[in-house]
């Protein structure tokens, strides 16, 4: 379990489309931005987790098919966050000077869709816990099943912590990250990571 729970929390503090994401939604909505970012993200885990529980990921992955059309699915909106993103950018560069940034009730929605779509249309989340969580998989387990929901569990728990701290993080830098020079050049960073992973996931080979 402490193995796991280690190299499961180097897997998240690893820097990817979830970082750059909850990056540039915790800048554009501020501290409740970041959490519903990271709650949708958590979602989206959630439905891979589940269903490689259930065995269903692994005939996700032994079909082509079914890999390509997540892959391509997943590639098309990491693009169009990309995009939002890099708009983003251009708009801030011309806004006037702003202490601090109060998330909109109604865009709430947004950030936890993205979050979740994030994760859920990615087939990277879908081979890690088909093939990276079974090898902690304990051989004399009475139910395996339940084992790896509880693996799932543990990551689910430090993606939160992690995250949650990273927020707070951006939260407490707000007043210097949300300048306008300083947020249009991370919202560009973010755009250009979010669509350098698009282009690598549908790329990759199955």
């Amino acid at each position: 379990m402490t193995t796991f729970a280690i190299a499961a929390l180097v897997l998240i503090m690893l820097p990817g489309p979830d970082q750059a994401l909850i990056t540039g939604n915790s800048l554009r909505g501020g501290r409740w931005g970041g959490l519903l970012t990271v709650v949708g993200g958590v979602l989206g885990v959630s439905v891979h987790a589940g269903a490689a529980a259930l065995g269903l990921s692994a005939l996700l992955v032994a079909s082509a098919t079914a890999f390509t059309a997540l892959k391509i699915a997943g590639a098309v909106y990491l693009l169009w966050l990309a995009v939002q993103m890099l708009r983003s950018a251009t708009r801030s560069r011309r806004c006037p000077e702003a202490d601090e940034v109060i998330a909109e009730p109604r865009r709430w929605p947004v950030y936890l869709r993205q979050g979740f779509l994030s994760n859920a249309l990615n087939p990277k989340v879908a081979l890690f816990f088909v093939t990276f969580l079974p090898q902690f998989l304990t051989a004399d387990s009475g139910s395996p099943r339940a084992e790896a929901l509880l693996l799932s569990g543990v990551f689910v728990v430090l993606y939160v912590a992690w995250f949650g701290l990273y927020v707070a993080a951006v939260d407490r830098l707000g007043r210097w990250l949300r300048r306008p020079r300083v947020k249009a050049r991370i919202e560009q960073v973010t755009g250009l990571v979010l669509a350098t992973v698009a282009v690598r996931l549908a790329t990759a080979s199955h």
